[in-house]
């Protein structure tokens, strides 16, 4: 369609024993696309993309010396994190924002926003997976998000939270860890649940037998380079002897909760 590329990569160690990926990195549209109607404004906020995740992952992986794989394109194009079938795929309203853009997309663009966007973007995921399993280490997956301090009027009172489904060889020891920061208030599954069918974490994680957790963070912490040097540091210092133990870097399967938890569009 264009020259734009959906994917950013990061190089890092396939042997690391880690893989850093983020799904709604950039609020960037490719040029045939415009801005989808959308204002300056519009595509500043959270329904774009996860504000401040795509510097706390570049820097978490580069603290770990690990690959990463980000996306290039908003989520309001098409979001990565979403099942190839799901209904908000495509967001046609979100968070009160309508986005003119989407209006008139049917089956037959979804289909091609898919195959030029949101397919490639998993494939490079799981390509830096096989790296990963070709080097020799089973990798646990690091998904970084990040989320709305207020959503519809309630204020949320984590300052971040890891979702997972049934695997928590990764997500339980995080927990326990960020939570013995003491500074910190630590969602498990929240604000989000982890179990949700064909997101990037359950096609690419529970399905492949891999140690994996989703990473939120709240925005106004890393909405700056401070804050996400900050939460960079602090992620790669708990991780670090999580990651050491032999025991995580194991294809298991644990089955999963997601088939009855699709939702909407998340801040």
């Amino acid at each position: 369609m264009d020259d734009f590329s959906p994917v950013e990569r990061i190089a890092g160690a396939p042997g690391c024993g880690a893989l850093v990926i983020c799904d709604h990195a950039s609020n960037a549209l490719p040029p045939g696309y415009g801005d989808l109607g959308l204002t300056p404004e519009a595509r500043a906020r959270h329904i774009a993309y996860d504000i401040g995740a795509a510097g706390v992952a570049r820097r978490l992986a580069a603290r770990l010396g690990a690959p990463a794989v980000l996306s290039t394109f908003s989520r309001l194009l098409i979001d990565p994190n979403r099942a190839a079938d799901d209904p908000t795929l495509v967001m046609r309203l979100s968070d009160g924002a309508v986005v003119p853009g989407n209006a008139r997309a049917d089956a037959a663009e979804i289909a091609r926003r898919r195959d030029f966007y949101w397919r490639p973007y998993r494939d490079a995921v799981s390509a830096a997976l096989d790296a990963a399993l070709a080097a020799g280490t089973v990798p646990a997956i690091l998904s970084i998000h990040t989320f709305t301090p207020v959503w519809k009027g309630a204020p949320r009172p984590w300052h971040a939270g890891v979702l997972w489904d049934m695997d928590g060889r990764l997500a339980r020891p995080l927990i326990a860890a960020l939570g013995a920061e003491r500074d910190l208030v630590v969602g498990d599954n929240e604000p989000y649940d982890g179990a949700l069918e064909g997101d990037t974490m359950h096609e690419l994680g529970t399905t492949r037998g891999l140690p994996h957790a989703l990473i939120e963070i709240r925005q106004d912490l890393v909405d700056d380079e401070k804050g996400q040097i900050d939460w960079a540091d602090r992620l790669a210092r708990v991780l670090a002897p999580i990651l050491a133990e032999p025991g995580l870097h194991r294809i298991e399967r644990f089955g999963s909760r997601a088939g009855a938890a699709r939702n909407g569009q998340r801040g």
